[in-house]
């Protein structure tokens, strides 16, 4: 049963500057909410609880965040990286502080937009046992595709289409097995996932909204979507 979420949340947003000089990533805001604040809202839906933020780039703003304005429902701690350990390394460091006896967490990666069927995502995490299950999307092409014949006669255009490609958003449920197998310091998909076996290592697909927000572009984009996507 997933009870709490890891949320890693130190990232420095260096291509986001100067947005992010003196905040971490997940906190740029983003139509007047906090890049985390629109995850947040479906762990609530999905019935977490509790939630442990990796975090070590100016975490005083994410903990001053949650000290004032904790209108979550969330119940939030802090796994604090005096040293960055990598992403697989802030997980390990994460899973320590998570409730005794947990069988499986949610980790996210605390700078994307997404909205998508947790529930049904974790269902299926437990129907197939899996050690860990991921959701992907299908990739948008970052530009305008033009269409045309063995002839070379153009047919038409495309504005951004999906490709036939599935990506790694950064979300992910993980069983307690993986917690040996992930590095002290370094990367988990790197150094875990060629570890884990197929049967048990799973995806969930989702056709859902799912952006990136990585450049001062990317949030000029996102403000006019959430607005529609994030509506009561």
């Amino acid at each position: 049963m997933v009870k709490s979420a890891i949320i890693l949340a130190g990232g420095k947003g260096e291509r986001l500057r100067p947005y992010t000089n003196d905040r971490p990533k997940p906190m740029v805001e983003v139509a007047g909410k906090p890049i985390l604040a629109y995850q947040l809202m479906q762990l609530k839906e999905a019935g977490i609880k509790r939630v442990v933020f990796a975090c070590s780039y100016h975490r005083e703003v994410l903990q001053e965040h949650f000290k004032n304005n904790n209108d979550y429902g969330i119940q939030a701690t802090f796994s604090i990286e005096e040293i960055p350990l990598g992403r697989g390394g802030g997980i390990k460091k994460a899973m320590k502080m998570l409730e005794e006896g947990w069988e499986d967490v949610l980790v996210l990666n605390g700078d994307n937009l997404w909205k998508l069927d947790l529930q049904g995502m974790i269902d299926k995490h437990n129907e197939r046992k899996a050690i860990a299950t991921i959701a992907v999307v299908p990739l948008r092409s970052p530009y305008g595709v033009v269409e045309f014949n063995n002839k070379d006669e153009i047919l038409g255009f495309q504005e951004k289409p999906l490709l036939p490609h599935w990506i790694n958003p950064g979300i992910y449920i993980f069983s307690k097995e993986i917690e040996p197998l992930l590095p002290d310091e370094g990367d988990h998909e790197i150094e875990t996932f060629p570890k884990l076996p197929a049967n048990r290592f799973i995806v969930f697909k989702s056709t859902d909204y799912w952006r990136g927000v990585d450049t001062v572009k990317d949030l000029t984009e996102a403000e006019k979507e959430v607005t529609e996507i994030f509506a009561p």
